[in-house]
């Protein structure tokens, strides 16, 4: 039997893609026709037109900006608006997305982050956000503390899930609760977001982080918290990580109010 040595069939596919070169410049849509073989992503395709920057009508034009580093769905920075739908573009198989010649792609940055350019956001609120909840165990490494305080393999098990969130913010660009603040001095009353809320979880059952749990429930008491979450769950199902967002706000819904009633009769975190 002869092997087949021919080289693997390409075909031409149209991305689509919502250009602006600056935070208050005009917005415009420029096409560009990309040659794709089988299993080939968004990312190598926006790599392709970053090399050959032509749109399909023959026009020279800039290179597309967008962000991206792990390109295996781990980092969460190549997150974007893709036919309509937030996901990451580092996992969109084109096999999938425009399996035949001639289809077209959409591209569009996401909506609820300050844009930078092009496809390109700024995702520094989400980050603000982490540190707003302490999504850290606090433990102080210059010397050694001995052994930790034991987990469960249930409570391993929960945790493991809830560990896999890569700050992409596709969860918050599908939540309609959570909207577009330019203004760093609305960030704190703002609502916060599904993934720091289940960050919080993920260290508040930490046997460790927990020891910092009256804190992280404070904060999402406060203006911006979970009491701002509408229960849309459009964040579970735009999650790429498939992490139970909802289970998260309910389980966090209820440790809060339950160390709301604690501190109302005691007076004490």
């Amino acid at each position: 039997m002869v092997a087949d040595t021919s080289s693997p069939r390409t075909r031409t596919i149209y991305l689509k893609i919502k250009r602006q070169d600056g935070p208050n410049k005009p917005k415009r849509w420029e096409t560009f026709a990309v040659p794709v073989e089988p299993g080939a992503n968004v990312i190598s395709c926006l790599q392709w037109i970053a090399a050959h920057p032509v749109t399909s009508d023959g026009k020279q034009t800039t290179p597309v900006v967008w962000d991206a580093c792990c390109l295996e769905e781990v980092c969460g920075a190549c997150s974007m608006v893709i036919n309509g739908r937030v996901r990451q573009s580092c996992s969109c198989l084109l096999d999938e997305y425009a399996p035949n010649d001639g289809d077209t792609i959409t591209l569009e940055p996401m909506t609820k982050y300050p844009l930078v350019r092009d496809l390109f956001v700024d995702r520094q609120r989400l980050f603000h956000s982490l540190i707003r909840i302490k999504g850290w165990v606090p433990i102080d490494g210059t010397y050694d503390l001995g052994k930790g305080p034991p987990a469960t393999p249930e409570n391993q098990e929960i945790r493991y899930k809830l560990s896999e969130c890569m700050s992409c913010g596709c969860c918050m660009e599908a939540c309609p609760q959570y909207l577009l603040e330019p203004d760093e001095s609305k960030w704190p009353t703002s609502f916060i977001g599904a993934a720091p809320i289940s960050q919080a979880r993920f260290f508040n059952e930490h046997p460790t982080g927990s020891t910092l749990l009256a804190d992280r429930l404070e904060e999402l008491m406060s203006p911006g918290g979970i009491s701002d979450c509408g229960n849309a769950q459009n964040c579970a199902k735009a999650c790429p990580k498939e992490i139970p967002l909802t289970e998260s706000i309910g389980a966090v819904g209820r440790s809060v109010t339950g160390y709301s009633i604690k501190r109302f009769f005691t007076g004490k975190k």
